[in-house]
């Protein structure tokens, strides 16, 4: 005869809890403690005692065991003299409450009348949850308020170095050791980054196969990839920091702790300041913090501004339409954070995601667009808005090109312009002459397409949309739509008309 296994059932039992960190003579003794305990349980109880313990902290052996034994399942009460015998920390105390809450634990505090078994218990706990919550936010305060001022007086504000750096000991600004950064052995993989990145038809994807393909480590990751080396390229921690540099972070809105003058072409840089968590650290930069560190660059201004505006360039066309699953490439974008959206296929199947999300974890929307059903809506429109226009050119190649470095011009420009109404006698001699580079540079263009359109007229003819090849469907669909914005299920298309 077969017999199944007796399983022993285990029943909760009440705990008590005493602690005394000395013995004095004015305060009760762990055996007083317990024996007002014994007079709220009934004869099934366990008693875990510290002597000799702090109540500033939880490490405490006994107190350990037992909260080990509450997350067994073995207790189903806690009592304990006072409230301070169990923490001293109102946020501790938050944080275990959490713990009991979860397995189902009352607490019971013979001073205080505390019991959460009862509704004032619960209404008395929920006062101490909101003082917990509010020391835990000013602790909180207090720690980013001591970060921003080391990094604003030019020290390593803590945390672990950026790639390509270690942590060591530098002069501060009073002249005393204080925590920096110094060059470590990655340093020269940093300066591969910028010099490889700077060259034409080098992405970050491609960048990223090269390092990975040569076995170079990558920063707190296995592999590297465009997030990596976005941030890599983005810090101003690398530059050695000169006008140049001040003039860039000007016309992006940023505060300056340093005087133009202290711009040395020596040291980094540190951006510091609270930032919308939505927003990527180096894309919004209005009303952030730079500021000049005692760490030396690793980089020239040169070849770092080289990178920040190809950077900027990429931001602003997005995915420049180089994608090979829909003629759409380059124009699809986030409805919830306006990041580029890329086609993945699995097989058959394509799936629309977005790069905010996807790169960054920056935005938590889904897009279930269907593209196939997207592509057909827009060809309809497309083939209506051909037929509408008989007499149509060809669009010349680089056309789209011209346009886009012109724009870019233009809001650099702007940005300068404005920034000339709040600048200094020392920083307006440096803006102008920018401006004046930026204008040369725009005449050049503007020339270079008045020659193109000089030319030889392109063949004019009835463009019909559907028989276009891919790569013609991309340059046609680039020339009426401005781009077209995913959200769920649904397409909003922004024309150009």
């Amino acid at each position: 005869m077969a017999y199944k296994p007796i399983r022993k059932v285990v029943s909760a039992l009440d705990a008590i809890y005493a602690r005394q960190s000395v013995d004095k003579a004015d305060s009760l003794s762990i055996q007083g403690q317990i024996d007002l305990c014994r007079q709220k349980t009934g004869s099934d109880h366990k008693v875990y005692q510290d002597k000799g313990y702090s109540g500033k902290n939880t490490n405490r052996p006994a107190f350990q065991q037992m909260m080990a034994d509450v997350e067994r399942g073995l207790i189903q009460k806690i009592i304990v003299y006072r409230l301070d015998r169990f923490s001293r920390s109102i946020a501790d105390f938050g944080r275990l409450w959490e713990i009991l809450r979860k397995h189902s634990v009352e607490f019971v505090s013979i001073n205080e009348t505390f019991d959460t078994s009862t509704p004032m218990g619960r209404a008395m706990l929920n006062i101490i949850m909101v003082f917990a919550q509010l020391e835990r936010e000013t602790t909180a305060e207090r720690v980013r308020d001591n970060y921003y001022q080391r990094a604003r007086l030019g020290s390593w504000p803590g945390g672990p170095a950026p790639y390509g750096f270690s942590i060591g000991k530098l002069p501060g600004p009073d002249g005393k050791p204080a925590p920096g950064l110094l060059p470590d052995e990655h340093a020269s993989i940093v300066e591969r980054i910028f010099q490889s990145y700077a060259r034409e038809g080098v992405s970050l994807g491609s960048l990223a196969r090269s390092l990975n393909g040569d076995g170079i480590p990558a920063p707190r990751r296995a592999t590297w990839d465009n997030v990596a080396l976005s941030r890599i390229l983005h810090s101003p921690l690398y530059v050695m920091a000169d006008e140049d540099v001040y003039l860039y972070y000007q016309g992006k809105g940023l505060i300056f702790a340093n005087r133009l003058e202290e711009f040395d072409g020596l040291h980094g840089g540190m951006i510091v300041g609270k930032r919308d968590r939505s927003a990527g650290k180096y894309q919004d930069l209005k009303e952030q913090h730079f500021s000049l560190s005692t760490h030396y660059g690793l980089i020239p201004s040169g070849l770092w501004l080289q990178c920040q505006y190809k950077l900027d360039a990429n931001r602003q066309l997005g995915n420049a339409g180089k994608g090979k699953h829909t003629w759409l490439s380059g124009l699809l974008k986030c409805g919830a954070c306006g990041y580029s959206v890329k086609v993945n296929r699995d097989r058959d199947r394509y799936y629309l995601v977005c790069s905010g999300r996807s790169n960054l974890g920056l935005c938590t929307a889904s897009i279930q667009t269907d593209l196939r059903a997207l592509e057909a809506s827009v060809e309809a429109e497309l083939e209506r808005l051909l037929a509408e226009c008989p007499d149509v050119k060809e669009p010349p190649a680089d056309a789209r090109a011209h346009s886009e470095a012109l724009a870019e011009i233009e809001r650099k420009i702007n940005r300068l312009i404005s920034a000339l109404a709040e600048s200094s006698d020392l920083t307006m001699p440096y803006i102008n002459r920018t401006i004046q580079k930026l204008e040369s540079r725009r005449q050049a263009l503007l020339e270079q397409q008045a020659r193109q359109h000089a030319g030889p007229s392109p063949k004019r003819k009835h463009l019909k949309f559907g028989p276009l090849e891919f790569e013609q469907k991309k340059l046609v669909a680039a020339q009426f739509i401005q781009e077209i914005r995913l959200s769920g299920e649904t397409a909003e298309v922004i024309w150009n008309i």
